[in-house]
C-alpha cells in the first residue's frame, strides 16, 4: 500500500461499563476512580472515569487496523492525557500521517482521542514501522 502525508483514519466507540470492568480485569488496574462509584463521586472527577490506557488502546486499534493497518508495528508513542473519558462517551480515535521517512518504511503519526464534542481527551505522536 502507498501512504501519503495527511492520510488519516478514525475509529468510533461508545465507552461502556463493561469496557471499564474488562480493562480493569485484564490490566490489573482496579483504581477505585474506575470501578467504585462511591469513591469516584468523592474524586476530583465526581464520577467514574475510564482508564486512560483504555483510550490509548483505541488509538492503537486505529493504527493497527486502519492506518497504516494490519502488520504495523509500534516503535514509539507519546501520550498526553488532557481530559477524562466518562462512561457513555462516544470517542473517536484518530491517526494522521505527519511524515514518512525516505530511507526506511517508518511513519510518524499525529494521534488523538476525542469525545463527541470534539474535545481532545488524549493526544500524542506515534512512530511506526509500516507493514511490508
Amino acid at each position: 500500500m502507498s501512504y501519503t502525508i495527511g492520510q488519516s483514519a478514525r475509529l468510533r466507540k461508545t465507552i461502556t461499563e463493561a469496557d471499564i470492568i474488562l480493562f480493569a480485569g485484564i490490566s490489573g488496574d482496579a483504581n477505585p476512580v474506575h470501578i467504585d462509584e462511591v469513591a469516584a463521586r468523592e474524586s476530583r472527577f465526581g464520577r467514574r472515569i475510564a482508564h486512560g490506557m483504555l483510550g490509548a488502546g483505541l488509538i492503537s486499534a486505529v493504527i493497527g487496523m486502519h492506518l497504516p493497518g494490519p502488520g504495523t508495528i509500534y516503535l514509539n508513542q507519546t501520550l498526553a492525557f488532557r481530559s477524562p473519558i466518562y462512561i457513555g462517551d462516544t470517542v473517536t480515535a484518530y491517526a494522521e500521517i505527519k511524515s514518512l521517512r525516505d530511507d526506511k518504511p517508518i511513519a510518524t503519526l499525529i494521534t488523538q482521542l476525542l469525545n463527541e464534542e470534539a474535545k481532545i481527551l488524549i493526544e500524542g505522536e506515534a512512530i511506526v514501522l509500516l507493514p511490508s
